[in-house]
């Protein structure tokens, strides 16, 4: 999840200062890796959106333009430079080239679902796309794929907040999406980790038997 580094009061501030702008730079600039909450900001435009102060479209256009957009601008910064950065990080953690390019090899096999559903999961909004880019994933699948999930989610978000705030406050929705997002991130770890764990463990007992 991105870091709430800034309050939900200082994302309302600035929402109603600066708008539009405010939605749209907020959602890029999670995109491109800045530690910002855009699934938060997303859902004070669409309540701001439900109060009558900002248009509804208006809103849900800023978000799917600074999604995609900032999801392309990830795309080609892995493609261009994300490989030689990971190998050195890998080569800090001892993780082979090798075990790199198994783990590059695989992202590839997923990485269309991994853009899509990536947009619905704050550590894989940041990620995923930058991942694509190194993965070698083509610009033209990876951008339907980016523009599809950057519908879908945004569609969610803003209609969420849209109808959702006018029952419940800011407040509580934003604590509702934020467990939702917690309990979806644990999942996606399970299932991904418990796989490994027992490939290794019976790559071990083969081992030991022989």
């Amino acid at each position: 999840m991105s870091l709430e580094l800034i309050s939900l009061e200082n994302i309302q501030e600035v929402a109603h200062t600066y708008g539009y702008w405010a939605i749209f730079l907020g959602i890029l600039l999670e995109n491109l890796g800045i530690p910002l909450p855009g699934e938060t900001v997303t859902l004070v435009g669409g309540f701001l959106a439900g109060s009558d102060e900002l248009n509804f479209w208006l809103v849900l256009s800023d978000a799917i333009m600074g999604a995609v957009i900032g999801g392309t601008c990830g795309y080609w910064i892995g493609r261009v430079s994300g490989w030689p950065f990971l190998v050195k990080v890998g080569s800090i953690f001892r993780i082979s080239e090798v075990r790199l390019m198994s783990i590059k090899d695989q992202f590839s096999q997923n990485a269309a679902k991994a853009v899509f559903f990536g947009r619905f999961l704050a550590l894989l909004r940041v990620f995923a796309a930058p991942l694509a880019g190194i993965a070698e994933m083509p610009f033209g699948k990876f951008f339907l794929y980016n523009f599809l999930g950057a519908v879908a989610w945004a569609s969610l978000m803003v209609t969420l907040a849209f109808f959702a705030g006018k029952i419940v406050s800011l407040e509580q929705l934003v604590a509702w999406v934020g467990q939702f997002a917690i309990a979806a991130l644990l999942i996606l770890a399970a299932l991904i980790v418990v796989p490994l764990w027992l490939e290794s463990r019976q790559v071990k007992e083969v081992g030991g038997e022989e």
